[in-house]
């Protein structure tokens, strides 16, 4: 439904001047606004990818200093490597660890520091 009003905007993607046929009309073409729309969703991809980046971080602060036995995917964040790591450390025998099940590796962290008193 368009009116007979005629109004002087400004597109919001490009800042071009155009006349819009409705009061809310936001671009001035098409491509304009599905550009526009291109940028919103990935605008909203980055702010979910900062997001869950931020909750890791304070994971990493809060929950592994406190803990008594780590997994293999939390040494390898407080040692700043991959898991695959600590699983060929675990492998050689530099790393005591206990599986206490399928994918349930646990690492004490006395083992931990007597890798480094190793060193």
């Amino acid at each position: 439904m368009s009116s007979n009003i005629l109004v002087q905007r400004i597109c919001q993607n490009c800042n071009t001047e155009f006349t819009a046929k409705t009061t809310v009309t936001k671009y001035c073409s098409n491509n304009c606004a599905k550009n526009a729309w291109r940028k919103r969703k990935q605008a909203g991809k980055v702010k979910k990818i900062n997001r869950a980046t931020k909750k890791e971080v304070i994971f990493e602060k809060t929950e592994i200093k406190d803990k008594e036995f780590l997994s293999v995917n939390e040494v390898a964040i407080l040692l700043n490597c991959t898991n695959r790591i600590i699983y060929y450390l675990i492998e050689t025998k530099k790393l005591e660890a206990t599986n206490l099940g399928t994918r349930v590796t646990r690492i004490k962290r006395t083992n931990l520091d007597k890798l480094f008193s190793k060193l």
